[in-house]
C-alpha cells in the first residue's frame, strides 16, 4: 500500500508543479480571508489531475485511496487537501459507518479554509449522512466545537440534504445554534445552508427568519434570504420593534 501511495503522491506533486505559476498563487490567495499554503493550480486542472490518479486507483482498495488522501490533507497545500476531498468522494459507494471517526478527524486537523471544508462536507460528509442517518446527532453536536471549521462543517454538510428536503428540523437547529457565532465563515455557513432550504421550504425559512432576525448577524440573513421572492427579502431585511 505505502509504495502505491508514494507513486501516487509523486505523480500528483509533479503534475501539480508543472503548471503551478506565482501569478496563480497570488489570485487564488485574494479569496481568502485567512492565509493558506497554497501552490498556485487552478481548480480545474487540480480536478484533472484528480480523475487521472482516480483512475488509476479504480481497482484498489478504498484503503489506498484514503491512505494517499490522509497524506495529502496532511501537506497543507490547498490543491493537495482539494484533490484529497475528490478522491475521498470517488468511493462514495463503498462509504460504511466506521469511516465517520476518519472524516471527522481530518476535519478536525486538516481543514483549515472555506474552500477544503464546502468540498469535503458538501459532497462526502452530506452524502455519508443522507446514507447513514443515525450520524445526523453527530455531525450536530460539530455547531459546539471550538473550531471554527468543525462550526462551518457542522453546517454545509447538510446542503445536500437541504436539495432533497432531508433533516429539515435538524437544520433550523443547526442554524439556532449557530445563530449568534461570532465568526463570519460560520454566518456565511449556516447562513447557505438555510439559503438552500429556502428554495424547497420558503415559508419554514422565513419565518425562522423573521423570529430571530433580531439576533441574527446580517451577513448570515442576507445569505438566508438571497433566494426569497422580493416582498419576504424586504420583510426580512426590517428590523423589528418590541411593543411599548
Amino acid at each position: 500500500m505505502k509504495t502505491i501511495t508514494s507513486q501516487c503522491l509523486k505523480a500528483i506533486r509533479d503534475s501539480l508543479m508543472l503548471v503551478a505559476t506565482a501569478e496563480k498563487r497570488k489570485s487564488i490567495a485574494q479569496f481568502f480571508k485567512h492565509e493558506i499554503k497554497c501552490l498556485g493550480v487552478g481548480n480545474p486542472q487540480t480536478q484533472t489531475i484528480g480523475r487521472q490518479i482516480i483512475q488509476r486507483l479504480k481497482d484498489e482498495d478504498k484503503s489506498v485511496v484514503f491512505d494517499l488522501a490522509d497524506s495529502l490533507f496532511q501537506t497543507g497545500f490547498i490543491e493537495e487537501a482539494l484533490l484529497a476531498a475528490q478522491l475521498v468522494f470517488s468511493r462514495k459507494k463503498e462509504f460504511e459507518p466506521s469511516d465517520f471517526k476518519i472524516f471527522e478527524n481530518w476535519i478536525s486537523k486538516y481543514v483549515s479554509n472555506w474552500a477544503v471544508c464546502d468540498t469535503f462536507c458538501n459532497q462526502t460528509i452530506g452524502t455519508f449522512i443522507m446514507a447513514y442517518p443515525e450520524f445526523v446527532l453527530d455531525v450536530k453536536q460539530w455547531s459546539v466545537n471550538e473550531n471554527l471549521w468543525m462550526r462551518r462543517a457542522c453546517a454545509v454538510s447538510f446542503i445536500y440534504p437541504a436539495k432533497k428536503e432531508l433533516y429539515t428540523e435538524d437544520q433550523l437547529e443547526i442554524a439556532l445554534a449557530l445563530l449568534e457565532d461570532d465568526e463570519d465563515m460560520v454566518q456565511k455557513g449556516y447562513g447557505w445552508m438555510l439559503k438552500v432550504l429556502s428554495q424547497k421550504q420558503t415559508l419554514l425559512v422565513f419565518e425562522f427568519v423573521e423570529r430571530y432576525k433580531d439576533r441574527m448577524p446580517r451577513t448570515a440573513l442576507r445569505y438566508a434570504i438571497e433566494k426569497m421572492p422580493k416582498n419576504l427579502k424586504e420583510q426580512a431585511m426590517r428590523k423589528s420593534f418590541p411593543l411599548s
